[in-house]
């Protein structure tokens, strides 16, 4: 008898324990304002210095809002600070890299100094075009703030735990991949008996960070623009549909259908159809001036990661090609293997970034691209004067205002890009291969350090 009261005690304290645990995980999941949807990831810009501001709580309202702080200011500044101590520290010691300890030749070297000298510049104008124009994220906010006001008035109740799901499935996967990568890359340096410097370390996790973080929030952005698309062509989609079911003169007053999809929640509004037309006019335009205003926010800093990732995946791919081509007779403490293994997946990683902007910037694209033949087949099924007008005012604004993202305005970041990349890459490794095969087979094997030449003068003529 006691053991069974033992045990029944004992799952009434574990039930008590589950409870407040559930509602725990279950307040972390849900959100149900717009700057309660983003606020873990505004956490983590403000505490990486990519963000002056972070996103606080009314302890007596509950209504979250933007707070500035001059700690974020501060704590920008001092990254940068400490970045670029770190990566003078690894350009004096030897010009030292991750992949130089793999392999080092005239065009690793070059590389390798490359590598270096754009990983630097690109952090720094990730950091700086991230903190200085702060002012156009807090205006990309307040338009989706004002559409989302906008889409309740027209019968939509928006799920933000939709987007604050997104933004924890973005961080969590990006820095386990981040993790993985950087763990096994120090793992296989250590198991060699190769000791990197303290300044390596923080430069190469600092600079994937850096990448990552920057992705997430271009990534969720886009999610933004792509399911606020997705509201409109479903009013209009609702709209459509009624007009299939009953006839127009039976409903001078529209009432949305109860339905739900992965975005929102339709509630019964009453409203005119010609009114319903005017308000997603505005609602359309209010998601293209949020996505124009993002752009300029992420312009600068989409086009230093795809020139980082460009650059790093050429060179990879050379050294990956070298060697299993046998063209190279490296001397090195690491198998074929695992330099191959460190310069592949260090390749899919850069792959990766570039496929995550272009995906989510291609998403948005193509749900505002829908919107057109909504409208228009709206056109073919209307019998009001009105209505038609409104209709036609819409497919003109359709004809202005079109989303687009680019990279500093020189190339348009769409599927369209693959193509192009690809097409650079290919032309790059053929004129490495050729410089390889037409260089000297001595300085294969035995490599040219610059850097050690270099130390070696200074020392002689002391």
């Amino acid at each position: 008898m006691d053991t069974k009261k033992d045990i029944s005690v004992e799952i009434e304290l574990n039930t008590m324990l589950q409870h407040p645990l559930k509602r725990r995980v279950r307040r972390w999941l849900t959100a149900k304002q717009l700057y309660e949807s983003l606020r873990p990831l505004f956490h983590v810009t403000y505490l990486h210095g990519l963000t002056s501001f972070y996103i606080c709580s009314d302890s007596k309202t509950g209504r979250r809002d933007i707070k500035k702080s001059w700690f974020g200011y501060l704590n920008g500044i001092a990254h940068i600070v400490a970045y670029s101590v770190c990566y003078t520290l690894t350009i004096r010691n030897n010009c030292e890299s991750v992949a130089s300890y793999f392999f080092r030749s005239r065009i690793t070297y070059f590389g390798d100094l490359m590598q270096i000298v754009s990983g630097f510049i690109g952090v720094t104008v990730i950091y700086l075009t991230a903190i200085i124009p702060n002012h156009r994220l807090e205006q990309c906010l307040q338009k989706f703030h004002t559409m989302d006001l906008q889409l309740h008035s027209v019968g939509i109740k928006i799920m933000y735990s939709k987007v604050l799901r997104y933004s924890y499935a973005v961080m969590i996967s990006m820095m386990l991949v981040n993790f993985g990568f950087s763990w096994g890359t120090f793992a296989v340096l250590y198991s060699s008996r190769v000791q990197p410097t303290w300044a390596l370390h923080f430069t190469f996790m600092i600079q994937h960070t850096v990448i990552a973080i920057a992705i997430t929030m271009f990534s969720c952005f886009t999610y933004l623009v792509e399911m606020r698309f997705v509201m409109v062509n479903k009013v209009l989609k609702n709209l459509a549909h009624q007009w299939d079911t009953r006839s127009i003169k039976a409903v001078q007053k529209q009432r949305s259908l109860q339905c739900l999809d992965s975005f929102s929640m339709y509630t019964i509004v009453t409203k005119d159809p010609a009114e319903i037309i005017q308000e997603s006019m505005e609602i359309h335009q209010l998601i293209c001036e949020a996505a124009a205003t993002a752009n300029k926010y992420f312009t600068y800093q989409l086009l230093t990661i795809i020139s980082i990732a460009f650059l790093i995946i050429v060179f990879d791919a050379y050294y990956v090609l070298e060697t299993l081509l046998g063209k190279s007779k490296r001397e090195s403490k690491f198998k074929t293997v695992e330099f191959v293994t460190f310069f592949s997946c260090q390749m899919i990683l850069y792959l990766i970034a570039i496929v995550s902007i272009v995906e989510g910037s291609n998403r948005a694209i193509k749900k505002s691209e829908k919107t057109g033949a909504i409208v228009h087949s709206l056109l073919n099924k209307t019998k009001s004067a009105e209505v038609r007008e409104k209709l036609q005012q819409f497919s003109m604004q359709l004809m202005h205002l079109k989303i687009n993202f680019t990279a500093a305005g020189l190339f348009n970041i769409d599927r369209t890009l693959y193509f192009t990349i690809s097409g650079a890459l290919t032309t790059y490794l053929i004129i490495l291969l050729q410089f390889t095969s037409n260089s000297p087979s001595s300085e294969n094997g035995s490599g040219f350090d610059c850097c050690e030449a270099y130390h070696n003068m200074t020392n002689h003529t002391v």
